[in-house]
C-alpha cells in the first residue's frame, strides 16, 4: 500500500469511502485536497484518506477512513503517522479532532480529550465544528 498526496481525480473516490463508512464529505471539495492524502493499493484502488485544514499554528485532522476491505493491517495508523508529519513540517502545532467513534483509536496515538468550547474560534467557525458534526461528538487535541 503506497500513500501519497491526493489528486483532484482522486475527489469522488474519497467522497464515496466517507459516504460508505458513514462519515461526512458534504463539504470535501478540490480546493482541499492541497492537505489531503490518500493510500492506494498496488493495482490502483484507494483504500484510505485523510485531511487537514488549516487554521494558523493549529488545523482540523478531517476524514480518516479506511475501506472495510484494507481494516485491521495498520493503515489507519500510517496514514495518521504520515499526516502528522506534514502537519508539523507545514507548521502545525496542534492537531485537532471531532470524532463519535474512533475516540479509542486516537486516545492510543497520543491524542486527550478536550472540551469543544476550549478549540480556537477558527477552528469553532469551521462547517465541521458549527454544522456537520452533531454536538455529541467527542473533541480531541494532540500537541506536536
Amino acid at each position: 500500500m503506497k500513500i501519497r498526496a491526493a489528486f483532484s481525480e482522486d475527489l469522488d473516490v474519497i467522497k464515496t469511502l466517507l459516504t460508505n463508512n458513514q462519515l461526512v464529505a458534504s463539504d470535501v471539495h478540490v480546493s482541499l485536497l492541497d492537505n489531503f492524502l490518500v493510500a492506494e493499493s498496488e493495482d490502483g484502488a484507494l483504500a484510505g484518506s485523510i485531511g487537514l485544514e488549516r487554521f494558523g499554528q493549529d488545523a482540523l485532522l478531517r476524514s480518516l477512513v479506511v475501506a472495510r476491505s484494507a481494516r485491521g493491517m495498520g493503515l489507519g495508523g500510517s496514514l495518521l503517522s504520515r499526516m502528522e508529519l506534514h502537519a508539523r513540517a507545514s507548521g502545525v502545532s496542534n492537531l485537532w479532532l471531532l470524532t463519535t467513534t474512533a475516540g479509542e483509536f486516537f486516545r492510543k496515538k497520543g491524542y486527550d480529550v478536550v472540551a469543544r468550547e476550549s478549540a480556537p474560534i477558527m477552528l469553532q467557525t469551521s462547517s465541521q465544528f458549527a454544522d456537520l458534526c452533531p454536538a455529541t461528538a467527542v473533541c480531541m487535541l494532540k500537541w506536536l
